[in-house]
């Protein structure tokens, strides 16, 4: 769905990507996480920091993700070139990571969103991509709701497939994406 491989993991993950053929790495943390110290094992490569919370309402004394959190994932996506290898990770590889994944796949294939998803599904299985940023990227891309639809249907999936994963999603301010 894009021309470079994406590989999506968390924090614990990192250091088992170090040998992968990395090119480009995405990081997105919460604001005051220290900085991973695996990425000093890594060949050289080019590395872009993005730092929020992964919540999907505004939160005092939180960073959401805001439009231009995804305006700035979008402008990634349209600079391509020279990307074989694509890292894409936040705290878990759950949430944030998965929804950056998916944006830049919807974003190379209009009206392709479910496809983008079950490709998601088969790079990272157990994911929930953030909603607030699927919708922020809906609107950008002018989707007029097919990614947010597109999303349900992989959360739908997801809970599905992984009942302990929506039972811990329930539990948190994120209930209200768990089919």
């Amino acid at each position: 769905m894009v021309p470079y491989k994406i590989t999506i993991c968390g924090l614990t993950e990192l250091c088992l990507h170090g040998e992968a053929g990395i090119t480009h790495v995405l990081t997105i943390l919460d604001p005051d996480h220290p900085d991973p110290d695996d990425f000093r094992a890594y060949p050289p490569h080019r590395r872009t920091v993005w730092r929020y919370h992964d919540i999907v309402a505004e939160k005092d004394e939180m960073v959401a993700p805001q439009a231009a959190d995804v305006s700035a994932i979008l402008a990634f996506g349209a600079q391509t070139s020279g990307i074989d290898h694509l890292l894409i990770h936040c705290h878990m590889g759950i949430s944030r990571s998965t929804a950056t994944a998916v944006i830049l796949m919807a974003q190379s294939n209009p009206g392709q969103e479910e496809a983008a998803f079950a490709e998601l599904r088969r790079i990272r299985p157990r994911s929930w991509p953030n909603s607030r940023m699927i919708g922020f990227a809906d609107r950008l891309l002018e989707r007029n709701g097919a990614l947010v639809a597109a999303m349900k249907g992989h959360h739908a999936t997801v809970a599905a497939a992984e009942p302990g994963l929506a039972d811990l999603l329930r539990q948190s301010e994120r209930a209200g994406e768990v089919p």
